[in-house]
């Protein structure tokens, strides 16, 4: 992969106390798109980043095609409402432009949407999970993965508290899906294999469903931080960065003031729980250094 030493040490540290600070993710992407000789490989994973924006922003057409787009992405919205035209057509074939996941999503839209059991949103990102986890990147994968397994265990201890069948919202097929569906342990018998699982099991107990979402934001920050301790100029690198600037830039526009205090707070009682060696500690101050 490429070597992002110029842009890298041109972005400024990444803070959670500083979360003003930071650029925006729009501005990342243009700083990117004018790095010269990108591989394939290398813009092929940046797109990965930016596809979550696109699969958000293909859902936002078809519910409110109105509005702005939320999220920055790769497409357009001319290219999107394209895309959602010629989905429906019943000689459509598929876009090179597109991951066939995309229109695939449209015609499964157009023909559920409305139902009980059809939940738009964790359809399509339940797709866009399932496509990143085969990136050639074993921390886009790996990432991917990652998100993926913390929303369904979320969701499976949810179930249990409420007596529910965790069978029927568990979503994709994986190792830890498997353990969860067969394990009655409390900690569905992954505490030892995932460092992250005990601290959701304390997470689900949050109450406060803004302070639960801070909660796992800190925990996914700290998986990238130790990802990418010694990996601070390459493609896997920048886009962990972007990763993070997500993260900042959406707690800021919510909260600014007590939003950077509160995770700061929570990192440090998550590093405290995982017993994160010393040197780890400002390993997020050291990415651009």
């Amino acid at each position: 992969m490429g070597n992002f030493y110029c842009l890298m040490t041109g972005l400024p540290t990444l803070s959670l106390n500083e979360a003003e600070k930071a650029l925006p993710v729009a501005s990342i992407k243009e700083l990117i798109e004018e790095e010269q000789g990108l591989s394939e490989a290398d813009r092929k994973i940046i797109f990965t980043f930016f596809l979550e924006g696109d699969c958000r922003n293909l859902l936002s057409v078809l519910q409110h095609p109105e509005l702005e787009l939320p999220q920055v992405g790769n497409y357009t919205r001319e290219e999107l409402n394209e895309m959602i035209e010629d989905a429906q057509d019943d000689m459509f074939e598929d876009d090179p432009r597109f991951p066939a996941f995309m229109p695939q999503f449209v015609r499964e839209y157009n023909a559920l949407n409305g139902q009980k059991d059809f939940f738009a949103e964790d359809a399509i990102m339940l797709s866009y999970w399932e496509y990143a986890q085969k990136a050639k990147s074993s921390l886009v994968s790996e990432w991917a993965k990652l998100n993926l397994n913390i929303s369904n265990l979320l969701t499976a201890l949810i179930a249990r508290q409420q007596n529910w069948n965790i069978s029927s919202y568990i979503k994709g097929e994986n190792e830890v899906n498997e353990t969860i569906l067969s394990s009655k342990a409390k900690d569905f018998d992954l505490g030892r294999e995932y460092d992250y699982v005990s601290q959701l099991m304390q997470i689900v107990e949050c109450e406060n469903p803004v302070e639960k979402e801070r909660r796992i934001d800190a925990l996914k920050w700290l998986w990238l931080d130790d990802q990418t301790f010694f990996d601070t100029f390459s493609t896997d690198a920048v886009y962990a960065y972007l990763c993070k600037t997500q993260m900042l830039e959406r707690w800021y526009k919510l909260d600014p003031a007590r939003g950077k205090e509160r995770f700061e707070t929570i990192i440090e009682n998550l590093r405290g729980e995982a017993k994160v060696p010393e040197e780890f500690l400002t390993s997020s101050n050291k990415i651009n250094r």
